[in-house]
């Protein structure tokens, strides 16, 4: 098929001012993603939108498997949804207090804050 691109699992994005690094979350306009290699600012970087992955969050949140989860882009880390919050997933397990990361499985659709 002439028009076929590409899956759409990985989408190359240009890194933000400040550079990104390998497996950081990554929000560009309504596009997020996890960061597959270090990238320098100005640089194109691929980003994973599906998949499931550990990502980083509030080690006092508590999140159960199945929440919807979002990315708080100010804190670079997973959190319940919220306003100002941005929709990316599902926890895939349960993520208690003490812990710093929780597993998510990407929806890979376009986000917005809520």
């Amino acid at each position: 098929m002439k028009i076929y691109i590409q899956d759409g699992d990985m989408i190359t994005v240009t890194a933000p001012v400040g550079g990104v690094t390998s497996g950081q979350g990554l929000l560009v306009g309504s596009l997020f993603g996890v960061v597959a290699s270090n990238a320098a600012e100005g640089e194109a970087v691929e980003i994973a939108t599906m998949g499931v992955f550990d990502l980083p969050k509030d080690a006092a949140m508590v999140i159960d498997q199945s929440d919807r989860v979002a990315w708080d882009d100010t804190a670079k880390e997973i959190t319940l949804p919220g306003i100002g919050l941005y929709p990316v997933g599902i926890a895939v397990t349960a993520a208690g207090n003490g812990t710093t990361t929780v597993r998510v499985r990407l929806d890979g659709i376009a986000t917005a804050a809520a």
